[in-house]
């Protein structure tokens, strides 16, 4: 039996496989990015700012819609790719949120960046672990396969920072992005986060209700152990007299940036005083409780509790605009509960894991 579906599998079908076996690493990216390429052209890639994809060898239909706030330009993107790698039990998930000057071009650029670098440490990751096909335990191979995740989104977060924190095409020094991710590998999700996007899952309870579950910590600043690095590396946190309540990072003389967000992509004037780009990494096994998880940026998060957010996707009859509808609510939101405030840029994707009764109607009937 075969633990981990190999990407090299994958990369057969076009006709690649002979270069990832002894490529280098510049070329597995460009393989991973070829990948991308194929998979954007059969529509299993979209990263617009509205839309729908789903695949007819899964389960998953993913709704996902993003509305520019009143800030200026919308810095917020996001990405959905299906069969993940050429891997049918596979779909990765991210959403990602700018800030400065340069914002939206940082959360562009680890937007492009992220999934071929991922797939690279995932099979690069994967070859290393020499693994061991006769774990006598299940949760010893589920243990294995989210320690090879962990590793994989580890690495590959680092190395998008440090590409750019050496770029030359864009100024990130006063400017980063915030990245909430998931890959769903068969019935395991995987969820990587850095910032104050969020993920939360939607389950049945006991008792039959719906019910949040929050997948991700919003890293904010004066969390005791996010405040406590940083204060350790001479950074200062605290809030301005005019926003009680909102916590920020600044140098150590007490001046710019004043981020509201303790772990970020780019924002280099303070990674020397406690801001980081480590994701923290977390997984759970899907049952058939499990309905559905949300993927949203702050902008949604700062008007919406995850209750309402769950009970406005699961009441929403059509999935196809369950992302909108969120998005539209949490517009409204900001219009009552904001009020002479700047409206955030606000972006939301919806992942289903099981097929509605309409979309398994219709895949009979496509393969009748």
């Amino acid at each position: 039996m075969v633990l981990f579906p190999s990407l090299l599998e994958g990369l057969a079908r076009t006709r690649s496989l002979k270069k990832m076996k002894n490529c280098h690493e510049d070329v597995a990216r460009k393989t991973a990015e070829a990948l991308e390429k194929e998979a954007k052209k059969n529509e299993l890639v979209l990263s617009s700012s509205s839309g729908i994809v789903m695949s007819d060898k899964s389960n998953n239909f993913s709704s996902v819609c993003s509305k520019r706030g009143q800030k200026g330009i919308n810095q917020d993107c996001l990405i959905i790719w299906e069969e993940f790698g050429c891997q049918e039990d596979m779909i990765f998930c991210g959403i990602f949120d700018g800030h400065g000057q340069w914002g939206h071009h940082v959360s562009k650029k680890v937007k492009e960046s992220m999934p071929a670098s991922l797939l690279c440490n995932w099979q690069e990751t994967l070859t290393l672990a020499s693994l061991n096909l006769d774990f006598e335990m299940e949760m010893d191979r589920n243990l294995h396969r989210f320690d090879i995740w962990k590793q994989s989104f580890l690495k590959t977060y680092a190395a998008i920072d440090q590409e750019l924190k050496h770029s030359s095409k864009m100024d990130s020094y006063r400017s980063g992005a915030t990245a909430s991710t998931i890959v769903k590998q068969g019935e395991h999700l995987i969820v990587a986060n850095v910032g104050d996007s969020r993920a939360v899952l939607a389950s049945i309870s006991e008792d039959g209700s719906l019910v949040p579950l929050q997948l991700t910590v919003d890293f904010k600043p004066n969390i005791p152990q996010e405040a406590e690095r940083i204060t350790r590396s001479n950074g200062q946190v605290f809030c301005l007299h005019d926003e009680p309540g909102t916590y920020r990072v600044w140098m150590p003389n007490g001046k710019t940036p004043g981020l509201a967000i303790s772990r970020a992509f780019g924002d280099y004037c303070v990674k020397d005083f406690g801001l980081i780009s480590v994701p923290a990494v977390s997984q759970r096994h899907i049952t058939s409780r499990d309905q559905f998880v949300i993927l949203a940026t702050d902008g949604v998060w700062d008007v919406i509790s995850n209750e309402e957010a769950v009970q406005i996707v699961s009441s929403t009859p059509d999935r196809k605009k369950a992302a909108k509808r969120l998005v539209g609510c949490a517009t409204l939101a900001w219009k009552s509960k904001k009020r002479g405030i700047a409206m955030d840029d606000i972006s939301a994707i919806c992942l289903f894991f099981h097929a509605s009764s309409s979309q398994h109607a219709n895949l009979m009937i496509s393969q009748n």
